[in-house]
């Protein structure tokens, strides 16, 4: 995927109070980006061919993991005997390419979700990372149902649960990638850093790649795309002000110190108050969506989404309840 260049005097500005009931509704569409704003912007986000890195208007999709786009079928002839090591036929909520687009095109979440990664990949202690230094950060996403009980249901494999269920993106963790890039994502890196060079607006600011995997066993598939670091974000993470949640009914004041795990319970407290979809980040649950929190449940840390989505709800306070009565 292929995304342009930020201009930071576009970018509405970042909000660390958090409302809790009975105005949350409020305070959610006080600092949500309007849907038309995301709809526009979702537009300058293109996929490029997988073979050879062409920006596509409409992109063939490949059939089996519906994971990557070619521009023609001779590309992705040319790229099967590459692909074929990962392409694996997985179930997945309709539109995922478009929900990543959406994501992408959120300038609050994609805001928190890039101080996450400066904290994650090290840029504040190497000035160097992003400039001549490349970096990536895996995303790793999931799709959860929009009710808690729900999730709870899953969890505990409790077989009332509906098989139809409503869900919501959400981040479960950011990885940072170490040791040199891979030599095609090296070249990718290198083309957007080039890009930015010819800009003076840019030329200064760090660069990397950032790549949003899914939380289901068995596929390594997913989608990368360039990654501009603004200068509000960067200077929004050297002075780290913590997030505030206020309680309206007593009006007490509790501090977080922000953090790659602060940030992260942002936006997905953000897209779960979000009830009528005005950020276009809610999507069907898939039958390996369920079994990843069922597997949870179950313990079974073997599997790298199951610990994944294990270490998310200890980080976060929505599960707090639930973990304390199961152990």
């Amino acid at each position: 995927m292929s995304t342009g260049t930020n201009n930071s005097s576009t970018t509405p500005k970042f909000f660390h109070h958090v409302i809790q009931s009975p105005e949350r509704d409020n305070a959610f569409h006080a600092v949500a980006a309007p849907s038309e704003y995301l709809k526009a912007k979702r537009k300058e986000f293109r996929v490029q061919c997988t073979q050879c890195q062409a920006i596509l208007e409409k992109p063939q999709t490949c059939k089996k993991c519906k994971s990557v786009w070619y521009c023609s079928k001779e590309c992705q002839k040319t790229n099967w005997p590459t692909h074929k090591l990962t392409c694996q036929e997985v179930e997945r909520s309709s539109g995922v390419l478009k929900i990543i687009q959406m994501f992408q095109a959120n300038p609050l979440l994609m805001g928190y979700l890039e101080v996450g990664i400066i904290f994650e990949c090290g840029l504040l202690d190497n000035p160097r990372m992003g400039l001549d230094v490349p970096f990536m950060a895996r995303v790793h996403i999931a799709i959860e149902p929009s009710d808690i009980l729900d999730f709870v249901g899953l969890y505990l494999n409790n077989n009332t649960v509906g098989e139809k269920l409503k869900g919501m993106v959400q981040v479960n963790a950011i990885t940072p990638l170490h040791g040199p890039l891979p030599l095609v994502r090296l070249r990718k890196w290198r083309d957007f850093r080039a890009q930015c060079n010819v800009s003076e607006s840019s030329a200064k600011d760090p660069v990397g790649l950032i790549e949003f995997v899914g939380c289901t066993e068995g596929s390594d598939n997913s989608v990368i795309s360039e990654l501009y670091i603004a200068p509000i974000v960067l200077d929004m993470a050297r002075k780290r002000e913590p997030f505030v949640t206020v309680n309206t009914a007593t009006g007490t004041q509790l501090k977080t110190p922000m953090s790659t795990t602060s940030c992260l319970q942002f936006i997905n407290m953000h897209i779960r108050e979000d009830k009528k979809n005005q950020l276009c980040l809610r999507a069907e649950m898939t039958a390996q969506g369920k079994e990843v929190i069922r597997a949870a449940g179950r313990k079974e840390d073997a599997l790298p989404a199951a610990r994944i989505l294990k270490e998310k709800m200890q980080r976060e306070r929505i599960y707090a309840n639930l973990l304390q009565w199961t152990h």
